[in-house]
């Protein structure tokens, strides 16, 4: 198992990379994996190679390949996260009699991978596929609490980063992160009204054994018909679902 260890740092180098929003200098990844330098060229050397990272020459900068696309497309393919979610997701719906999903970080937006929908329940623009902007839904804004400080920055730099719909959603960055703190201070997401007029949800993350959100669960219900009690219920019954699911991707409970 001689190489075991420079398989583990390449692996590192390309989690890394794939968590910032734009491709990375080299020193940084030395710097934040705490590797020498001359280590961190030769694995990406290793990993340019074989298509799995992109040497950005003229910004210094290397970024995910062609074959990172192809091994991620490949997990959609597969679509594990959905399997190993859906039979959780059925009995959320179940206990709450609201519609619920699973989505994904996709850069700044999430992507829907589970969508379960509970009988006469007003109908959602969400579906397996739809992508929309992370800050406006509970399920971006529950993984992006749980992303580290620098990871977030990279991904909304600044306020032009950000995406309004119809005039709602964080101003600055300054609100975003205010929005941020107060979902890490109550230990789930609330998006009211922001996505659809009406429509709120609650959502928490799904954390994996190293502690990263892999995807998010949530409940959307009409506001009009849900009051703190009840809003309460739902919570809970969402990061029961989100155990569940994390214990399945390799969290202990």
């Amino acid at each position: 198992m001689a190489n075991a260890p420079a398989a583990a740092h390449a692996l590192d180098v390309l989690g890394l990379i794939a968590r910032h929003g734009e491709p990375v200098p080299a020193a940084a990844i030395a710097r934040d994996l705490g590797l020498p330098r001359s280590s961190v060229y030769h694995l990406l050397a290793v990993l340019v190679e074989r298509g799995y990272v992109r040497h950005l020459p003229e910004e210094r900068r290397y970024g995910l390949g062609l074959a990172s696309y192809e091994l991620g497309s490949a997990y959609q393919r597969q679509a594990p996260l959905s399997r190993m979610a859906r039979g959780p997701m059925d009995r959320l719906v179940d206990a709450c009699g609201q519609n619920a999903h699973l989505a994904v970080l996709h850069g700044a937006d999430v992507l829907y991978v589970v969508e379960q929908r509970a009988p006469r329940r007003p109908p959602l623009v969400t579906d397996v596929g739809v992508r929309l902007p992370a800050p406006l839904t509970a399920t971006g804004l529950a993984m992006l609490a749980a992303l580290p400080a620098a990871q977030v920055r990279a991904l909304f730099p600044d306020r032009a980063a950000l995406v309004h719909r119809d005039g709602r959603g964080p101003t600055s960055t300054t609100q975003l992160r205010s929005w941020l703190q107060a979902v890490r201070q109550r230990g789930h997401a609330v998006e009211d009204g922001l996505v659809t007029p009406g429509l709120g949800s609650v959502a928490v993350a799904v954390l994996d054994a190293n502690d990263y959100p892999v995807a998010a669960v949530a409940v959307t219900y009409p506001q009009s018909d849900v009051d703190d009690e009840e809003r309460g219920r739902l919570v809970h019954a969402v990061r029961q679902t989100a155990a569940t699911v994390a214990s399945r991707v390799g969290r202990a409970r």
